[in-house]
Order: structure tokens, then C-alpha cells, then sequence
């Protein structure tokens, strides 16, 4: 039963109650975002979202995104007045140490949250993730009278999402591929943080989106709940994805401070908040909401009908469909496929036979073909460089509008592909995966980062790791890329030596459910290193003994390429009776959680150390101490082909064993 306009007036105010009152208390926030977009919460979240408060990840539901993430009082009032598990008292403990409420949303902190936002336009790209996901799961699993997976994903963005270059690379994208689902509502309220936006964002939004190919739906006004209603019926019916362009006014209800910059981040004051409840005649007391209002909101019956009426059809489905219902459920859990152990295994002890010598981006792609088949989740994709970064395996399916696949290009997308696919990674059903080169992960960064901080299992691929790959130069050959990104918390960064390593970097990466990973390859031929049974075991552990001798003088650090250059140098040391044990370090990240016995066992203690890897040399001094000695590169590349780049930067022999010289005491 749709509420009386004087019950839909108190249900937004309500909203704005709590945003002022939570943002007074804590001293710190952005009230103006919640209460200008109050009414389009009220449209959308009481007449169309599908959710149950009682199952947040249940897996039919609408996906909601508040991409201006600034604006979380918004989410979290909803959240607390439709009957999530988020108390009063998480409301007054809005951006407190530890508590369910922080500045921004945080997926798995908040019970209903989707996904983290706060750096704008990566919630939008999140959302055509998530869009995406649904899209293609859909057309798998969707059966003739069984739609169980049929549902949208809806997006709360401003001004900034839309500034934001990335919101560009993911809408182009959403609009070729078609993407029906996904529904944007546009607060357009002309207020940034320096005041009106006019003075630089004069963009025509509704004909960019419309150049995209999307459905436009212009000039609604934001604070009509009827008018939002309609425009939402018409957006779910379109056959591409939709921008509401909602006008509304920032701030809405407060007398003094409404349409200015003033209420857009930072508290009201306690007298404009008593002259704000006098002027939307709101006579409750902070963080006080009537009987009738919570009951207006409550979306649990409602929620647990939906979500029963479901069950029941999928009751159905898997009576008829028992090997895709059991398929469905597993890959929603993130759980890997019986045979991938097997698989995994069988194709490593094949690169151990074959001992090819090949570049470890096509190891890469060797080790895609041997999991791919038999890992129908796995989503593979590359930012136009699919024939470099070989992302691609024989059976895999271009993604299109008229037809699924599992191969996504992306186009020259970097960052847009790298937050899609934190979208997809968190939407479930899917692995995603997306390549570019190496020093293009500036691009993709802050993606990554968020990543990391969601703990998605995302895998960046990056290919042409160093100045290895040659010609091309300095803009294109990484030196401070690796260290950089070995510098966020929970991402792993795997950088294999050869095919052995490069497969088990690729079966942790699949394996690890707690984190990103990026797997790091070279473009020019890289040696097989044998290796006994124990020491392929070892690499799973981030670092361990590839070479060792008796009583060793030094030890040599290294990865990747370079491994091949500290094993030649050890052997030249030994010529000339100085014992050096070598140690592959593929994994930093994941060898810094070692125990510290194993740690020891590796690096062992008061033996001097040389490292040595093509790019910064201030990283690896955590594992030589400053009596130890790194062979890198502190300057940019140049232009010449792979050999002479390597002689010239001082990756030779000669100076890894005159480093090694120079360290022993």
C-alpha cells in the first residue's frame, strides 16, 4: 500500500532528522546529500527496491549503490528505518572508532552495504559491475518460466561521480554493452564543495548519457515522490541502462543554509537544526522517530514475502535443474569447482616436464587455459591489449549486447575496467579478471586500493613488467610500479620467474578468498628453473631456497627476470669459492605472513643479502638491512631493445658478484 502524501513527507523527513542529528553529534559529515536527496530515497526504496532486511545477501536482491559516498547518512538512516541490523545507537555512533556507521560506506562493516564508496565515480563503475554480473549470470542460469536471477542494480551519484573521469569509462562501456538493469538517479543539485558548480561543470549530462546509449530521463524533479516514482516504472522497462536526471536542492529544509555550499560537509549548528524541524514541522527530539514513521519504513514483511516467493521458485528450479541450482549456489559462495585441485596440480607437474623457456605472460596464458575450462566463473578481460597480456584462452566467449561470454574487452578503459571488476567480484557468481601493462596500473590504482580494502577477490593481470620490454621506452617500461603496490595492505603481488611459479601464483590467486591479487609477467622469454618437489610446495609461501650450497657467504635475493641473473651469478661466486644460497621471492605480501621460523629457515640470520630486481631499490632494503646491497634501477628507462636496456642499467654478473663481494665481512 503506497503511504498518504503526508506519511511520504515524514518517511523523507525522517531522513533528514537523522542526518542532522547523527552529523551534529559526531561534529563531522556532509548533511546536505541526505537531506536534498531524501524524497528519492523514499520513491525508491518503499516502491521498488527488492530487498529483505533479513537476508542482506540474499541473491536475487536489487543491488543498491550510493556512489556519492559522502552523503552515508542517507544509507545508514535507511538502512536503520527498513529494519537492517543497525541500531539507534550504530546511528549515534556515526563516524566513532569501530563503529557500523563510518564516514563513508564499508561493504562488511554495515550490514546492506554493497560495496565501500567515498573516492567518486568508482561507485557508478562498481554498480556496472555489478550489472554486468547480473546480466550474464542471468543468461546463464535463467531457464523458460524460471527468471531466478532478475534483479537491478540502482545508483544514488552527484556532480563529483560525474567529474570524475572513470564515471566515463564506465558508463561508455555500460551503454554498448546494454546493460537494461542498471539504473542511475542523478542528485542535481549544482553544489560541490567550492560553492556552484557552474563556474566548472557546465557539461550537457543528459545528452552524454544519451551519446553513451543510454535511456535519459530529464528534468524530474527530485523532491516529487510521485514524479521519481513514474520515472523509475519507465526506467525498469527500457532495453538499456537509465539516468534519472533528478533536480533537487541541497540541503532541503534548512531555512538559512539550503542550496549553498554551507550545508554540503560539515553540521548545521544546533539553532539551524531547531530552525530546520520548526520548517519541515518535524517536533521530535534528535534521534527520535514515531511509531508510524518506523512503521511506514519497515520493509520486512515485505522483504521475507519477496524473498519466500522466491525460494519457492527456486524450490522448482532445482527439482528440474539440479546440476545449475547446485552450480548457482557454489559459485554465489565463492566456492571453486571439485576439479580444480586436480587440475591445478596435473598442470604444474606438465610444466615441470616440458621445462619450456618462454615469456611468463605466455606462461600466464597457458596456466588461463589449463583453469578456465574447467572454472565456468572465471571472467577474463584486458584494456585493449588482449594480443599482449594473452588474458584469452581457445575456449573463451567474447562478452557483447547480444550475447554472453567471459571475455570482456574493455577497451582502453583501465581504470573503469579495474573498479568493474571489484563490482563483479562483489555482485558474486564471478572471478574476475583484467590485464593491461604494468605501468598502466597508475592508471587503475585507486582501484586496486579499493580492492584491497574490500578484500574482494579481484586479479589484476600486468604484463611488460620492466625495462625487458625494450623499444618502446620509458613511457611504457616500469621501475616503481611493483615497490608502489607492494605498499597496500592486503593486496598480494605476485612477480613469477617462470612456468612453475607462474602457476602457482595464478592457483593462489584463484584460491584466495580474503584479498586481491596482481600477477605480474614479463614480455621477453624467461628461463625453467628445476626445482625439487619441497621447493615447488615453498613457492605457495611467498619466498623460499631456489639454490642452495653448504655453509653459504651471502644470499641472493631475487624475482622474476632477474632470477635467471642471480643464479648465473651465484654460480660465478662459487667458481671463485664463495658459497651463495639464492632465494626466489615471487610474493613479498604473502611471505611477510610466514611464521618467523619459516622466515629464518629462508633468510637466514647474519648472513649479508643482495637483492636484486629490475626497478626501485629503496623497497628491499626491509630484507637486506642497510649492510646489504640491492641492484635496481632509480632512474627511468630508455629506448633500446631488452638486452643492451639490461647491460646498461647494471644487470650483469659482474655487478651482482661485486655487490656480493662488497657485503661480505
Amino acid at each position: 500500500m503506497t503511504p498518504t502524501a503526508s506519511h511520504t513527507t515524514n518517511m523523507a523527513n525522517a531522513i533528514r532528522a537523522l542526518a542532522m542529528d547523527a552529523v551534529q553529534k559526531a561534529n563531522s559529515g556532509h548533511p546536505g546529500m541526505p537531506m536534498g536527496m531524501a524524497e528519492i530515497a523514499v520513491a525508491l526504496w518503499d516502491r521498488h527496491l527488492r530487498h529483505n532486511p533479513a537476508d542482506p545477501k540474499w541473491i536475487d536482491r536489487d543491488r543498491f549503490v550510493l556512489s556519492n559516498g559522502h552523503g552515508s547518512m542517507l544509507l545508514y538512516a535507511l538502512l536503520h528505518l527498513t529494519g537492517y541490523a543497525l541500531s539507534m545507537d550504530d546511528i549515534k555512533n556515526f563516524r566513532q572508532l569501530h563503529s557500523k556507521t563510518p564516514g563513508h560506506p564499508e561493504v562488511d562493516i554495515t550490514p546492506g552495504v554493497e560495496t565501500t564508496t567515498g573516492p567518486l565515480g568508482q561507485g557508478i563503475t562498481n554498480a556496472v559491475g555489478m550489472a554486468l554480473a547480473e546480466s550474464l549470470l542471468a543468461a546463464h542460469f535463467n531457464k523458460p518460466g524460471f527468471d531466478i536471477i532478475n534483479h537491478h542494480t540502482y545508483v544514488f551519484l552527484g556532480d563529483g561521480c560525474l567529474m570524475e573521469g572513470i564515471s566515463h569509462e564506465a558508463c561508455s562501456l555500460a551503454g554498448t554493452l546494454r546493460l537494461s538493469k542498471l539504473i542511475a538517479l542523478y542528485d542535481d543539485n549544482g553544489i560541490s564543495i567550492d560553492g556552484n558548480v557552474e563556474g566548472w561543470f557546465q557539461d550537457d549530462t543528459p545528452q552524454r548519457f544519451a551519446a553513451y546509449g543510454w535511456n535519459v530521463i530529464p528534468n524530474v524533479d527530485g523532491h516529487n515522490v510521485e514524479a521519481l516514482d513514474a520515472a523509475i516504472t519507465a526506467a525498469k522497462k527500457a532495453d538499456r541502462p537509465t539516468l534519472i536526471c533528478c533536480k533537487t536542492v541541497i540541503g532541503k529544509g534548512s531555512p538559512n543554509m539550503q542550496g549553498s555550499d554551507k550545508v554540503h560537509g560539515a553540521a548545521l549548528g544546533e539553532t539551524e537544526i531547531t530552525a530546520t524541524r520548526a520548517a519541515i514541522n518535524w517536533p521530535y527530539a534528535p534521534f527520535e522517530i514515531p511509531a508510524d514513521v518506523y512503521k511506514d519504513w519497515d520493509a520486512r514483511e515485505h522483504g521475507a514475502q519477496i524473498q519466500s516467493a522466491w525460494n519457492t521458485v527456486f524450490q522448482s528450479y532445482q527439482s528440474k535443474y539440479p546440476t545449475e541450482a547446485a552450480e548457482l549456489v557454489r559459485r554465489m559462495q565463492g566456492e571453486l569447482p571439485a576439479q580444480f585441485d586436480k587440475t591445478i596440480a596435473a598442470y604444474i607437474d606438465l610444466c615441470m616436464e616440458k621445462k619450456e623457456t618462454i615469456a611468463t605472460r605466455k606462461a600466464s596464458q597457458n596456466a588461463i587455459q589449463a583453469i578456465a575450462p574447467i572454472l565456468p566463473e572465471f571472467l577474463g578481460g584486458s584494456a585493449d591489449l588482449t594480443g599482449s597480456n594473452l588474458t584469452n584462452w581457445k575456449e573463451c566467449v567474447a562478452v557483447r549486447a547480444d550475447h554472453a561470454g567471459n571475455h570482456i574487452n574493455y577497451g582502453v578503459r583501465e581504470f573503469g575496467m579495474s573498479a568493474i571488476m571489484n563490482g563483479v567480484a562483489l555482485h558474486g557468481g564471478f572471478i574476475p579478471c583484467g590485464a593491461t601493462f604494468l605501468t598502466f596500473s597508475d592508471y587503475s590504482r585507486n582501484a586496486l586500493r579499493m580492492a584491497a580494502l574490500m578484500k574482494i577477490r579481484s586479479l589484476f593481470v600486468f604484463t611488460h613488467d620492466s625495462i625487458g620490454l625494450g623499444e618502446d621506452g620509458p613511457t611504457h617500461q616500469s621501475v616503481e610500479h611493483i615497490s608502489s603496490m607492494r605498499l597496500i595492505p592486503h593486496l598480494d603481488n605476485w612477480r613469477p620467474c617462470d612456468t612453475v611459479e607462474s602457476a602457482i601464483a595464478w592457483e593462489q590467486a584463484v584460491r584466495r578468498h580474503d584479498g586481491p591479487s596482481t600477477l605480474i609477467f614479463s614480455r621477453q622469454n624467461l628461463p625453467y628453473m628445476e626445482r625439487s618437489t619441497s621447493q615447488v610446495e615453498n613457492i605457495r609461501r611467498g619466498a623460499y631456497v631456489l639454490k642452495d650450497v653448504e655453509k653459504p657467504r651471502v644470499i641472493l635475493i631475487a624475482t622474476g627476470s632477474e632470477i635467471e641473473l642471480a643464479m648465473k651469478s651465484a654460480q660465478l661466486l662459487l667458481d671463485e669459492g664463495i658459497a651463495a644460497r639464492v632465494v626466489s621471492m615471487p610474493c613479498t605480501d604473502v611471505f611477510n605472513r610466514q611464521d618467523q621460523a619459516y622466515k629464518d629457515s629462508v633468510l637466514l640470520k647474519n648472513i649479508p643479502r643482495v637483492a636484486i630486481e629490475a626497478g626501485v631499490s629503496d623497497f628491499w632494503f626491509k630484507y637486506v638491512g642497510l649492510d646489504g646491497a640491492v641492484i635496481g634501477i632509480d632512474t627511468f628507462g630508455e629506448s633500446a631493445p631488452a638486452g643492451a636496456l639490461f647491460k646498461h642499467f647494471g644487470f650483469t654478473t659482474e655487478k651482482v658478484v661485486a655487490a656480493a663481494k662488497s657485503v661480505i665481512h
